[in-house]
């Protein structure tokens, strides 16, 4: 090989290597790996990195609610030169130190889905309305109830969580009771809530959360849940009683099995989110900072849409076949 080519070579590899080095960096780190409104979320990034030019690296808690598993993967992803990192905490105020540390190192750091307590501890958030999820589903229960007497059992995330105390309280707000506002992350309720307790947004503690709940209110005519995997464990619980016809159940999420479930009579109504639009969202933001040093900052509301398989008078919804169209998870 004469030394031309050689030259030619050298000054390729030398190209390559520069513009491998000059490709941005976002993390990813979701709560858990398993649920497949974040393995939609994870796809979504995946998909806009590779479209824009930009290396992903993702990370996640072992279950809903281990912050110490999304620490280490942020201490990963800033050691790996990530300098945009998107987060859905597992735990809205246990991660603010870590993320501190990120932000004082030049990370940008935004918040997908769930807020940081107080939210300003990330540069952004990028997040359904999660208030506005509950009322919608609150309105539909009201509506289809028809007058019947309210005997709500409230199938929660867990304690202080921003997300489950939004959902929570938007619900009895669109249920015409008394509720605290979105600002606040205690669990409001009222003489109607005959029985409130903690799903951890999982199927099989969604069914003993309402098996226990029956075991204390045996007449139930209302079901909300904080996701439509808990509301699948709640009817499990209605069926295996024999009382699943009696009570109206109601969710939050909008993947394709929710959706489904809907279709089947399993649950009334769901808010439907869009993981895919935070996903993209929070990867071009994190281009624009690599390209020119701005962060975006405050709330983008990435949407909100209630499907439901019959439609009530005075709430506004879309049909199964639509929440079909824009669902996520497997068909």
């Amino acid at each position: 090989m004469n030394r031309l080519k050689i030259t030619a070579l050298a000054t390729l590899a030398l190209i390559a290597g520069t513009a491998a080095a000059q490709q941005p960096v976002i993390g990813l780190i979701t709560k858990t790996e398993t649920n497949p409104f974040f393995v939609k979320m994870k796809e979504g990034a995946a998909e806009a990195a590779k479209a824009k030019g930009a290396k992903l690296i993702s990370g996640a808690g072992k279950t809903d609610g281990d912050n110490a598993g999304q620490v280490t993967a942020m201490e990963n992803m800033i050691a790996a030169g990530a300098k945009t990192i998107l987060i859905t905490p597992s735990d809205s105020k246990a991660i603010i130190p870590a993320i501190k540390k990120a932000r004082d190192k030049g990370v940008m750091v935004i918040a997908l889905d769930s807020p940081t307590d107080p939210v300003e501890a990330t540069d952004a958030l990028f997040a359904t309305d999660n208030y506005k999820a509950g009322v919608l589903i609150g309105q539909y229960a009201k509506a289809a109830l028809a007058g019947k007497p309210a005997k709500i059992v409230m199938l929660d995330l867990f304690p202080g969580h921003p997300v489950g105390a939004q959902r929570h309280n938007g619900f009895l707000k669109g249920f015409g009771l008394a509720a605290p506002d979105a600002r606040s992350n205690e669990l409001g309720t009222a003489p109607e809530v005959v029985c409130m307790a903690d799903s951890f947004g999982d199927r099989a503690k969604g069914q003993t959360a309402m098996e226990n709940c029956l075991q204390k209110a045996s007449e139930v005519t209302v079901v909300y849940t904080i996701n439509e995997p808990a509301a699948a464990g709640a009817y499990n619980a209605l069926k295996k009683a024999g009382k699943e016809k009696n009570a109206i159940i109601v969710s939050v999420d909008g993947g394709c099995e929710g959706v489904a479930n809907v279709g089947k009579g399993v649950i009334a109504a769901t808010s439907q989110q869009y993981p895919l639009k935070m996903a993209s969202m929070g990867v071009e933001a994190g281009l624009e900072y690599a390209k020119s040093g701005k962060k975006v900052s405050g709330y983008t509301d990435t949407g909100v849409t209630l499907i439901a398989a019959k439609p009530v008078a005075g709430v506004d919804s879309k049909d199964v076949k639509t929440g079909t169209d824009l669902c996520w998870g497997k068909k």
